[in-house]
């Protein structure tokens, strides 16, 4: 071994996999995406049919709560359900995550008003959340640290795939069945997966007494809600530092020093606070934030960018993600298949981190008009740099955790990127604001070019849209430097990461 290289701590004879034979093993595996898929496609297929809900309920003044409650109730139970899984055994609760969230899209598919579908959209986060958390915590029981890496590259795949399809799915089902089927879809795919993962995984039950440590998993739900509220402050209370959202921010506070004083007593923390301890997993945490808030957090503006700044409608602009997509696939099976040879995951968060940075800088001096094949290719160099740095932060805090907080620590690595993304689409959106606020030209006849629709831009006079498109990609460079200062945080962190051969085992 080389003298720079450090051997993972895990032992790799200590492991046993859950389902030794092979075939069953994998159709295991495969029930798992498509629980992934459902629980993440959910979460992207709505957007695009919130006009027409809106259209039929009314209250447009809760419009984003739609998409926030789902996000506020997934990212809030995500640790307490890494924990069960460590307790209780993972297979009841996946199963119970699974439940759950097909009996909420059941309540958001029979929505009679927006409170109901706000409501139900509550309901089916509770179990998304934990599908999430389990799904990553069983590849641990089933695959061995090396191979893991590769599996776990497919899961990441479902993962981004189900983010890029999503819109355009939802928008072709809206308007083909009805938005209701969007969410009554996932009743006999839920039930699938459900009887599936009934019938083939087996149950292994924790050697260890339950004790839920129910105090700090509520303060804990507290804290991690209040960051995600706080983030969604700009349409909730209009402003990040209005008077309700320093008092998210507050409670947000009091609930984190009293999770700290509770877990530091409690025989079976929610999160065992010597994960902490590690250099390693903190720097792991440090990347999955970033991951999220680069990998996910971006893809919303860089669709609004493509349309403000080349004109290009929705549908095609949606399309151009397909090259998004194509470069999240061959990177992520790659750095996947080749971490599974190699064991080492430190080289390819570098190179992920690396990647965005080029292709954020790039955006950011490209001149208006710039020809559109430049823009996908840097599309292809950010999907494979997304790719590339996906399973890493997983990975990696699974092998340096202790074995029986396995659940927990993949709990926190999830928490962390949907933390990132939440807060990352806030920072965006007020840089966005700040910059384009007073620089877009006064339309004779608009009220308010900023709410223009692209369809509506498309029919102003020439000189006009040229006006809005340069306003736009002048803007946009403030944003995409501030995503290049955040990945650059990452690419820090990465660089600081010891260089740990993942354990393997020998026939």
């Amino acid at each position: 071994m080389d003298a720079h290289v450090q051997a993972a701590p895990e032992a790799a004879a200590a492991f046993t996999s859950l389902v030794p034979d092979h075939r069953r093993r994998i159709a295991v595996f495969l029930m798992l995406l498509g629980g992934m898929f459902i629980a993440t496609l959910d979460n992207q297929i709505v957007s695009t049919a919130l006009p027409t809900i809106v259209g039929e309920f009314g209250a447009l003044e809760r419009f984003s709560w739609v998409g926030s409650a789902y996000l506020l109730a997934t990212s809030t139970v995500m640790p307490l359900y890494g924990k069960l899984g460590d307790l209780f055994g993972r297979k009841y609760v996946m199963m119970a995550a699974i439940a759950i969230f097909t009996l909420g899209s059941a309540a958001c598919g029979f929505a009679v008003s927006m409170d109901t579908l706000i409501a139900a959209r509550v309901l089916q986060g509770l179990g998304g959340g934990g599908i999430m958390v389990s799904i990553f915590s069983i590849n641990a029981d089933l695959f061995e640290p090396r191979v893991r890496a590769r599996y776990q590259s497919y899961s990441s795949l479902v993962l981004m795939a189900s983010g890029a399809i999503g819109p355009t799915l939802g928008g072709a089902m809206s308007d083909y069945f009805g938005w209701r089927s969007i969410f009554l879809i996932n009743l006999p795919l839920g039930a699938l997966v459900l009887i599936g993962l009934g019938l083939l995984l087996p149950y292994r039950k924790p050697h260890r007494k339950p004790q839920i440590d129910f105090a700090g998993a509520l303060l804990l739900a507290g804290a991690v809600a209040s960051v995600v509220l706080w983030a969604d402050a700009r349409q909730v209370f209009g402003s990040l530092v209005a008077p309700q959202s320093l008092a998210v921010v507050a409670f947000g506070l009091v609930c984190l020093f009293g999770w700290i004083a509770v877990e530091r007593r409690v025989a079976e923390p929610v999160i065992p606070l010597s994960l902490f301890s590690s250099q390693t997993v903190n720097l792991l945490l440090i990347i999955s934030l970033v991951s999220g808030a680069v990998g996910i957090g971006s893809v919303n503006y860089l669709a609004l960018y493509l349309q403000t700044t080349t004109g290009l409608t929705p549908s095609v602009a949606g399309l151009l993600f397909i090259f998004f997509t194509a470069g999240i696939a061959t990177g992520s099976l790659t750095a996947g298949r080749l971490i599974s040879i190699t064991g080492r995951y430190k080289i390819f968060s570098i190179i992920s981190a690396s990647g965005f940075l080029i292709a954020f800088i790039t955006l950011a001096l490209l001149p208006a008009h710039t020809p559109l094949y430049v823009i996908v290719g840097l599309f292809i160099l950010q999907g494979m740099s997304a790719g590339f740095g996906q399973q890493v932060p997983v990975v990696g805090v699974q092998n340096a955790a202790d074995p029986r907080d396995v659940g927990a620590s993949t709990g926190v690595v999830t928490l962390t990127r949907m933390a990132g993304a939440s807060i990352a689409i806030s920072i965006y959106g007020a840089v966005l604001g700040t910059a384009i606020a007073g620089t877009l030209p006064v339309i004779p006849g608009v009220k308010d070019v900023a709410e223009l629709t692209p369809a509506a831009v498309a029919a102003l006079p020439f000189e006009a849209r040229q006006q809005i498109m340069v306003a736009y990609g002048n803007a946009f460079q403030s944003v995409f430097v501030t995503m290049a200062i955040v990945i650059s945080i990452g690419l820090i962190a990465a660089l600081m990461l010891k260089n740990i051969r993942l354990p393997t085992i020998k026939a």
